[in-house]
């Protein structure tokens, strides 16, 4: 989740760069292209990986003074690990306790620039009521003019890792593991001012 904020965060610094002026902006996550996606360690052998789908964001980008605040939403409830019986196992209790905590939350509001570059977002990520610093890095960005829609749109691929066993996550230690990885596709429309 970290690596999705990150993710929105250079997404927003690579359009504010390009196309928008120096006040603060607001850009709104496209749902169709954004995903985030886990991965975590299955008894030291293969990687169980797995996808949220339902996730929704708020940026607020403020070019001149690199600056600007990211909200992200992930409804936990949407946990897709393409394999049913598993799906149902991480929506309850001994993992996301989704019933109890149906959505995760990252806020940033320390952007991180190299020159006009967004690179990392830091932040809080909330998980099953539990909060802990997170950042998320950039790996890829950029921006581009949509002609055929005539809008603003940034995208990229963000990372971020954190402990299961911080957010009271310990069903399974130590055969599956305590590191989960988070990888963030994202793209972000700027919206009318």
């Amino acid at each position: 989740m970290r690596t999705l904020i990150a993710s929105l965060l250079a997404l927003i610094g690579s359009v504010a760069s390009a196309a928008t002026p120096a006040q603060p902006t607001t850009y709104a996550v496209d749902p169709v292209n954004t995903r985030v996606y886990w991965e975590v360690r299955h008894f030291g052998t293969s990687t169980h990986r797995g996808r949220f789908d339902n996730v929704s964001a708020s940026i607020v980008l403020d070019p001149a003074h690199q600056a600007g605040e990211l909200q992200v939403t992930i409804a936990t409830g949407g946990v897709d690990s393409g394999v049913g019986p598993l799906d149902g196992l991480l929506r309850g209790g001994s993992f996301l306790a989704s019933s109890a905590y149906p959505n995760a939350y990252f806020v940033a509001s320390k952007l991180v620039f190299d020159g006009e570059h967004l690179q990392e977002a830091r932040g809080e990520f909330t998980l099953r009521g539990v909060s802990h610093p997170l950042t998320l890095k950039a790996q890829t960005f950029a921006c581009r003019h949509d002609e055929r829609a005539d809008r603003d749109v940034c995208g990229g691929d963000f990372e971020a890792e954190f402990l299961r066993s911080d957010y009271g996550i310990t069903f399974g230690l130590p055969f599956v593991g305590d590191k989960v990885r988070l990888v963030i596709q994202v793209e972000a429309v700027r919206q009318p001012s």
